[in-house]
């Protein structure tokens, strides 16, 4: 046994691993069950008890001494630079990326520019941060209306005869387009608005319209209705029906509120409807004379309407989703709803 002990010493010494799969099996050669040094040990219970003594000690310094090489192999393996190396296979197949998609606001908006497209309108836009005139002075609005005060309005700048704000619809890219675009006109206007209003399920101080203009000699009333009608089949199917009710509007007379037939209980009254059968998506008029004047047009001799919807209200409607701040929290459970929503 004394030759067998010094010659694994020898070993011990003298041994070299590449790898943790080297050092493994090394480690089983002589640590392991079936292992040179069990044997040994195996072999040491059959001595007597007058030769146990003299080996003993030496097999405990010799199974010591293979446990600090494997050990001190294994450091060395792990500190060297190619054990600091990526241990990835390369020729597995790589993690798939998720692909986005977009929000369901710009889904919803892109389908409303794209079916008023079909109608022949060009698409029109205009800065956010506004003046007092294109938003109100040329609409019609009166110096004491309401929405003029800051309570509404967020006002950028006061004090001066034309101040500064952040506009409160795309009126204002209608007015714009009225003063620099030749007769006759046929124009959407997409973009985000803000007013000073409490946020809520229907309500908040930012979102997205798209407006309507059209203005031609001869435009009636009943065009409005039918380009209303024409919108409303492509947007919620072709067996939608629409109603016009009498409002106001300082920019548009006479004026109308547009309700669709419910899309979920097909007008026989729901939850969602509040049991009417209808849901509100837009407002609209004819252009009221006064204008047209204030842009250039002659109101004897061209008439036009005009229209306007909230972006997530048609959303809302279109995906029966009952709270429009969805839309902006970034919750990624409910964005993922639309992912597979299909642009027209």
């Amino acid at each position: 046994m004394k030759e067998q002990i010094e010659q694994i010493l020898s070993e011990l010494k003298d041994l070299k691993c590449q790898s943790e799969k080297e050092i493994e099996e090394a480690r089983v050669r002589f640590l392991g069950k079936k292992g040179e040094i069990t044997a040994l040990f195996d072999e040491f219970r059959s001595y007597p008890p007058e030769m146990k003594k003299e080996f003993g000690q030496k097999l405990n310094l010799l199974k010591k001494q293979a446990a600090d090489t494997i050990q001190q192999l294994k450091d060395s393996v792990v500190a060297s630079p190619a054990a600091s190396q990526s241990k990835e296979d390369l020729t597995l197949p790589g993690d798939p990326y998720e692909l986005g998609s977009r929000h369901p606001v710009s889904i919803a908006r892109q389908q409303i520019v794209s079916i008023f497209r079909k109608f022949g309108y060009d698409v029109a836009e205009g800065p956010e941060l506004e003046d007092d005139y294109h938003v109100f002075e040329a609409l019609n609005f009166p110096p004491n209306h309401p929405a003029r005060d800051m309570q509404d309005t967020f006002f950028v700048s006061t004090g001066h005869p034309n101040p500064l704000l952040l506009r409160t619809h795309t009126s204002s890219v209608q007015v714009r387009a009225m003063e620099k675009m030749s007769l006759p006109i046929r124009v959407i206007c997409p973009g985000r608005v803000f007013r000073n209003e409490a946020i809520s399920a229907r309500a908040h101080c930012i979102f997205h319209q798209v407006e309507g203009l059209y203005i031609d000699e001869g435009v009636t009333f009943a065009d409005l209705k039918q380009a209303i009608l024409l919108f409303a089949r492509e947007m919620f199917g072709p067996d939608t029906k629409i109603r016009m009710r009498p409002s106001y509007f300082p920019f548009t007379e006479p004026s109308a509120e547009v309700d669709v037939s419910c899309n979920i209980c097909k007008g026989k009254g729901c939850n969602i409807c509040k049991g009417s059968g209808w849901l509100e998506i837009l407002g609209c008029g004819m252009v009221d004379p006064n204008v047209l004047e204030a842009s250039g047009i002659d109101s004897k001799k061209y008439s036009g309407f005009a229209f306007g919807m909230g972006v997530e209200r048609i959303a809302m409607l279109k995906w029966q989703v009952n709270d429009l701040r969805h839309y902006f929290e970034n919750d990624m459970r409910f964005l993922k709803e639309f992912s597979s929503c299909v642009e027209v």
